[in-house]
């Protein structure tokens, strides 16, 4: 833009460009570079918190799992004491009492393979049906699994009592078992993840070319189904390994205990007249018993995460 002004002396007009205002830009945010994700202090704080959380309570029971009897009381709960005992006490675990640790590993072993195992393969029965097969009450049932996802176990424990026994079953490793075969949440998992692995028009191939629905299953359907087994097996199996109400009202003979009542069993004999106190080898067996999850969940991660992540993205 120009302005025209005149000179006073001479009359003759001029035209000079008028001077612009420059407006000041605000600096835009800087954004972050795709593909990196921005970095959150608060979320680094609160996992380290949760981190610190986790791993305290297992540091705890690493560090006691060394020490006697004598050195537990005389000692800080997170440093060592000066006599190293940890082998001593994983010795005098399993020969303690007859050996009955033994035993009570065994029979957490046989729950977890029978329970855990039938329950993970009726979720995967149940959850293939459900997902690729249509049929009148459909809905019906999917409303019952999530029913029966919501209800806590422990409501159901005094029903199953009285049923199992009028059954005659109480007493028993069936009665560990049996409740252990329903898994509720690995059915419901199972069918998520079968809708979203085995395509559709896979199996109407495999049926035009003339197989049969149980070839169907096993050669076709169960390699597609392998990240959601390992899932549910290992949720399943955590859960039966770590169940200690339902044996504790099913079971009284000492010979049927699995860990969890054994070690509890252990842990109350300070608390009776003339009872041994032996904290030591509570410790020592709470370590052990916890070996055998961590090295199931560090070798099959990579499927179960997997597993985890099925239908999160949509095609």
């Amino acid at each position: 833009m120009t302005v025209t002004t005149t000179d006073a002396s001479s009359g003759n007009a001029t035209q000079r460009p008028r001077p612009v205002k420059t407006v000041p830009r605000l600096r835009s945010a800087r954004r972050p570079a795709a593909g990196r994700p921005r970095r959150s202090v608060l979320l680094t704080v609160l996992t380290a918190l949760v981190l610190l959380y986790s791993l305290v309570p297992l540091l705890w029971l690493v560090i006691s799992a060394t020490k006697t009897q004598e050195g537990l009381s005389r000692s800080s709960g997170l440093w060592f004491d000066g006599d190293f005992a940890l082998w001593d006490n994983i010795t005098e675990t399993f020969t303690y009492d007859g050996g009955v640790f033994t035993r009570w590993l065994l029979n957490t072993v046989l729950y977890v393979v029978v329970g855990a195992g039938g329950a993970t393969f009726l979720a995967v029965l149940g959850g293939y049906a459900l997902a690729k097969f249509a049929f009148p009450g459909r809905r019906a049932v999917f409303a019952v699994v999530i029913g029966a996802v919501a209800v806590p176990g422990t409501a159901l424990a005094v029903p199953t009592f009285l049923m199992f026994s009028n059954l005659g079953l109480t007493n028993t490793p069936w009665a560990v078992i049996i409740p252990s075969l329903i898994s509720p949440f690995g059915l419901y998992l199972m069918w998520v993840f079968a809708g979203e692995a085995i395509p559709t028009e896979l199996l109407e191939a495999a049926r035009m070319d003339g197989a049969s629905e149980i070839r169907i299953f096993f050669q076709v359907a169960l390699p597609l189904l392998a990240p959601g087994i390992v899932t549910v097996s290992l949720f399943t199996m955590v859960a039966t390994w770590n169940n200690y109400f339902l044996p504790l009202i099913m079971i009284k003979d000492p010979d049927w205990y699995p860990l969890t009542l054994g070690l509890n069993s252990w842990n109350a004999q300070a608390a009776t007249a003339g009872g041994q106190p032996v904290f030591n080898l509570v410790i020592t067996g709470s370590l052990i018993t916890i070996v055998p999850l961590i090295a199931a969940f560090l070798m099959l991660q990579k499927y179960w995460q997997s597993g985890l992540a099925a239908g999160s993205v949509k095609e």
